[in-house]
């Protein structure tokens, strides 16, 4: 079991009289996690790559937080020059968020594209939304994803001190007000406005794959073991979520899994 203190905590606060719904957090934990999870793996990612990713894991747990509970919210960009996959996924039921990014053997689109995949216990199949998303800034991305799939007005923030803020219309919300919003402002939003707590959710940097998970996707593999390990006894695969690291030796692969 995780402790409290290994969780980053999200407020959603209704602001008065402006009909909107701020979510706010600060996020050094899980960034810390980020770290030990990218040195545990021997992971690096170049700076401006890293911040990218950094910035979409804050947008899509501030997202979640202003989404129902049950909700799983995958995140996935597509970009050009230079060409990657950055991935966030989260849960707050299971209170937990990570991501990864992909460089290698990506599809080089003709736009930048961003999709959203939204699943709950009772789905029968995932909600996808698919838009072009200008620019390379995740904070960017939340606010074009508000205004063309969640159907309403958004502004995303950086604050000092790793905290990161959303504030989102709700109905009959001052419009006019949340494009006067500035970092400066929202950071006193609480001083200035009438507001309501109304719940806290909490996170942290989990993924939860184990080898036991990733050796599935190998199953197609195990009449062509040869092809997969060539001359070698063992090989490295990654976790699609995450990147976390795992060598997978053919005793593996034909072992318990059988």
């Amino acid at each position: 079991m995780a402790a409290d203190e290994d969780f980053t905590i999200i407020e959603s606060i209704f602001v008065r009289h402006r009909n909107a719904l701020l979510v706010r957090g600060q996020f050094t934990s899980i960034y810390t996690d980020h770290y030990l999870h990218l040195m545990e793996h021997g992971i690096r990612y170049p700076a401006e790559l890293d911040q990218m990713l950094k910035d979409a894991l804050a947008m899509l747990t501030l997202h979640l937080v202003a989404r129902p509970w049950a909700e799983t919210i995958a995140w996935t960009a597509n970009l050009r020059a230079p060409r990657i996959n950055l991935f966030v996924t989260g849960g707050s039921t299971s209170e937990s968020i990570t991501g990864r990014i992909f460089t290698e053997d990506v599809r080089e689109p003709d736009r930048n594209l961003f999709y959203s995949q939204t699943t709950t216990a009772q789905s029968i199949e995932p909600r996808l939304s698919t838009l072009e998303v200008q620019g390379r800034d995740p904070l960017n991305w939340a606010q074009q994803y508000y205004d063309q799939s969640e159907q309403r007005p958004a502004r995303a923030f950086r604050l000092d001190d790793e905290w990161f803020a959303l504030v989102a219309a709700q109905p009959d919300c001052d419009l006019a007000w949340l494009d006067t919003l500035d970092a400066q402002k929202v950071s006193f939003i609480l001083d200035d406005e009438a507001t309501h707590l109304l719940e806290t959710r909490r996170f942290r940097f989990h993924c939860g794959c184990t080898l036991e998970r990733i050796l599935p996707i190998l199953g197609s593999w195990r009449e062509k073991p040869e092809v997969l390990f060539e001359n070698q006894s063992s090989i490295n695969i990654q976790c699609p979520r995450c990147a976390a690291k795992y060598v997978v030796t053919r005793e593996m692969l034909n072992g318990p899994s059988d």
